[in-house]
């Protein structure tokens, strides 16, 4: 568990607020904290000797999961060592309790990798670039998600089959980017940091590799046409669902997307009602006028992402009329998986810690944001199914294309920790000069070995019988 330097300089995020302190004051004590944790304490990576075995932790982090998907997910995270990183949040998060932290807390992300990143739709319909999966969100040190969104750059540039010496300076333009980002958003008003946003249509990078940005520009461009097209209702209802008599239904295509049995939804005899009815008063009043317009039709079990697979995350739909459809994208809300280094959350409910945690990072929320709980014990959190998201996909890109996203993968966290955390002391710590930059590069280039030798004892004992694993087919 990170141990704070003091109470004074690593008080919790939800404390009540210190005397005001000028921002010269607050930086002077982040870099006091250099006394008892030095940048240069950051830097590498050698495993505890006392370390789980990670197939065994792995595995543990099964518990609750529907035990036919489980195998979907193991055999997803067997795709390479980038999809392992991906699905094991819970083996780095317990690395990451094992060496030295600042102390200082930001509301964390909690896996913060390069695909959990991406552009989205405000209410407003502006396109932003933003966090976009916090299910492990968590009040914990600025550095975790620092060193993990590092660490992923390095694992993609090796999926990719780029040098590594691509790899290291893309990692260490990464924590650059983040580092000055956050000396900027430290002498910012504080309503100009909470306003800021990354808009995707008119993003400026700094890097100035002009080349580069606009064959960003010019594929977001694209990316976000094709969006718009895909929000549409004649596109996406009837790609989800099929006529069967007088009402609508979502399709089954198993194993990916299935109607659930009852032991395993105990709620669909009533129609979910009593969840529905909780999540509508877990929404803002003037937004429950808008989703009393939409009546419940179907749900369906709906199999996403890498992790997450194995959780019940599902898609339910409602009419407002028979041209009318709306998609909400149902998720259970597990324990964190930086709760048991980090500390418990304040949320008894787990869909409301992911709420009130993607509020606080994120720039722009979705309108339909809220949480329920199961009659099975479950916890929930809902959103829009799909709201013009756009996923980076990085298979084809080169160097400059994955160094441009990667900088907008750290801009975006120090936006999103400066709105929580104190982006002065945080800034006072990491300093001005390149020493912070090292020591996270130096982290991640070394935490990578370590995801490829984990990588390959789970691959290993899937081929023993270990542990089971089958492909989506």
């Amino acid at each position: 568990m990170d141990k704070p330097v003091s109470r004074k300089i690593a008080r919790d995020i939800h404390a009540v607020p210190a005397p005001y302190r000028t921002p010269d004051e607050r930086a002077a004590e982040g870099r006091l904290i250099r006394d008892a944790v030095p940048r240069s304490s950051q830097a590498g990576w050698k495993p505890a000797k006392d370390r789980r075995d990670p197939v065994e932790l792995l595995s543990e982090s099964n518990e609750g999961r529907l035990p036919d998907l489980i195998p979907i997910r193991f055999g997803r995270m067997s795709a390479s060592p980038f999809a392992f990183y991906r699905g094991a949040a819970a083996l780095m998060a317990a690395d990451l309790a094992t060496a030295p932290t600042s102390g200082l807390r930001v509301q964390a992300c909690g896996d913060a990798h390069l695909m959990n990143f991406g552009g989205f739709a405000t209410p407003e319909r502006n396109v932003i670039f933003d966090i976009n999966d916090l299910d492990e969100t968590l009040p914990a040190p600025f550095e975790w998600d620092l060193k993990r969104l590092a660490a992923s750059v390095v694992i993609a540039a090796q999926h990719l089959e780029m040098p590594a010496s691509d790899a290291a300076r893309m990692a260490m333009d990464l924590v650059r980017e983040y580092r000055e980002r956050m000396h900027d958003y430290a002498g910012m008003r504080a309503l100009d940091v909470w306003y800021d946003r990354i808009d995707l249509q008119k993003y400026q990078d700094r890097s100035g590799d002009q080349a580069v940005i606009e064959a960003a520009r010019k594929r977001i461009a694209e990316r976000i046409e094709v969006e718009r097209r895909k929000q549409l209702p004649d596109h996406l209802y009837p790609k989800l669902v099929s006529q069967e008599g007088a009402e609508p239904r979502i399709k089954d295509l198993p194993p990916l997307i299935f109607h659930p049995a009852e032991e395993e939804a105990p709620g669909v005899q009533s129609d979910y009602a009593e969840a529905i009815a909780s999540y509508r008063e877990s929404l803002p009043e003037h937004v429950r006028v808008l989703f009393d317009r939409f009546h419940f039709v179907d749900l369906a079990v709906k199999v996403v992402g890498v992790g997450s697979v194995g959780t019940i995350c599902a898609v339910g739909l409602f009419m407002a009329s028979d041209n009318d459809p709306l998609f909400l994208q149902v998720k259970e809300a597990r324990a964190s998986v930086l709760e048991p280094y980090a500390g418990k959350s304040l949320h008894s409910n787990h869909g409301q810690r992911v709420i009130a945690g993607q509020r606080l990072m994120q720039s722009a929320s979705d309108v339909f944001l809220g949480w329920t709980s199961g009659t099975n014990g479950r916890d929930f959190y809902i959103r829009q199914l799909r709201d013009m998201k756009i996923s980076a996909v990085i298979e084809d890109w080169d160097s400059g294309m994955l160094r441009q996203y990667a900088r907008m993968c750290a801009h975006a966290l120090a936006r999103a920790h400066a709105r929580s955390g104190d982006a002065a002391m945080i800034a006072g710590y990491m300093g001005s000069g390149q020493t912070f930059d090292d020591a996270i590069a130096e982290f991640a280039t070394e935490y990578s070995s370590q995801n490829r030798r984990d990588y390959r004892e789970f691959v290993r004992a899937i081929r023993e019988g270990r542990i089971p694993a089958r492909t989506d087919e």
